[in-house]
């Protein structure tokens, strides 16, 4: 089922809010809570786990055609659940959403959909892996995600994209477990593919199909609430700074209380390195006004002294507000300063 973005615009931002309220933390003692004490495990936690509210999967791709023009690939899929009990049909509560959105500097593809579990209409396998939604999915053989492949089709666009991973999978925080804020008990589990090789083919508008390649990254975020009433939105930051390192910043925005930062560095030998709070700088430098005259920091400053760090980003396209169930920001992005470096940004909560 498609999202209706045709609708009046009361009535969509009524039913964007209603679904939109499942993110926030629950009062119900019926999901399990996330603990330090439960590390995540590879590879056990690729596969759906219903006693926990949410789950959400975030692919982002940097790629570029024959001619060398460079195009965002974003794709992500939300698993969220109002009751733990899995039974078929139209009494089981998951619902699925999930996103594609391809862009270059001038022009923005995307679309939504939004599923019922239960009915075989969207799911998650883990022998072997898929995660699908009607005819969109990211499959593989084995019982992890690579070597894999993203397989998506619309009215606008159709892609292939095969993945592999060149680099171990890491787990922030410990050992996966990550907390959003030093006063916040809100907490998820983690686990993140931060070295991926991309090749495939995309085609646009009905045009013809064309080769692309180039460097993703893949996360898996879990738990019960995702988000805490008193939390504002977050910004995240996802940067290879060559082909050995990447960098991957959260930054948690609060109404009353510190904002909060986790950042890890990871090589692709498998050395991680966490960044505590007050090792790391992260600072809007730019505010552009976007859809609905939003005002959204597109450009930051971010600043790890320890380790050499200091960078400035510049997005590719600016036209990337999306309106989804949870409306956000996000896009490639390069950075200029101590590396020259590319990525992409998140930015939720404007």
């Amino acid at each position: 089922m498609l999202a209706d973005f045709g609708r009046d615009e009361d009535e969509q931002t009524n039913s964007i809010n209603t679904q939109a309220n499942l993110l926030f933390t629950q009062t119900t003692k019926e999901f399990a809570v996330v603990t330090e004490d439960k590390p995540v495990a590879l590879p056990r936690d690729f596969a759906l786990d219903p006693s926990y509210q949410h789950g959400w999967w975030h692919f982002f791709a940097n790629v570029k055609d024959a001619n060398g023009e460079r195009y965002g690939v974003q794709w992500s899929f939300f698993r969220i659940s109002n009751n733990p009990q899995v039974v078929s049909g139209w009494q089981n509560s998951q619902l699925y959403l999930s996103h594609i959105v391809v862009s270059n500097e001038k022009h923005v593809w995307k679309e939504q959909r939004i599923a019922r579990g239960g009915i075989g209409q969207a799911g998650v396998d883990t022998a072997p892996f898929k995660v699908w939604l009607d005819n969109w999915s990211w499959s593989s053989l084995g019982r992890t995600p690579f070597p894999g492949v993203l397989s998506v089709e619309t009215d606008n666009l159709n892609l292939k994209l095969d993945s592999v991973a060149s680099g171990p999978f890491v787990l922030p925080g410990n050992r996966g477990y990550v907390m959003k804020g030093k006063v916040d008990q809100l907490a998820s589990h983690n686990l993140t593919a931060p070295f991926i090789k991309v090749s495939g083919e995309l085609a646009l508008d009905g045009g013809p199909a064309f080769e692309i390649e180039g460097q993703a990254w893949m996360s898996k975020e879990w738990g019960s609430g995702l988000l805490n009433t008193a939390q504002i939105g977050w910004d995240w930051f996802v940067f290879h700074l060559d082909h050995q390192t990447t960098l991957s910043v959260h930054h948690y925005r609060y109404q009353d209380a510190a904002n909060h930062a986790v950042a890890t560095l990871s090589t692709s030998s498998g050395k991680v390195i966490p960044i505590s709070q007050d090792e790391i700088t992260i600072i809007p430098i730019q505010t552009s006004l976007l859809a609905r005259h939003k005002p959204i920091p597109l450009e930051w400053m971010i600043n790890i002294p320890k380790y050499d760090i200091s960078l400035t980003t510049q997005v590719q396209n600016s036209n990337l507000w999306l309106p989804f169930v949870m409306p956000y920001w996000e896009g490639p992005i390069r950075t200029s300063g101590s590396h020259n470096s590319q990525g992409f940004m998140q930015l939720a909560g404007y």
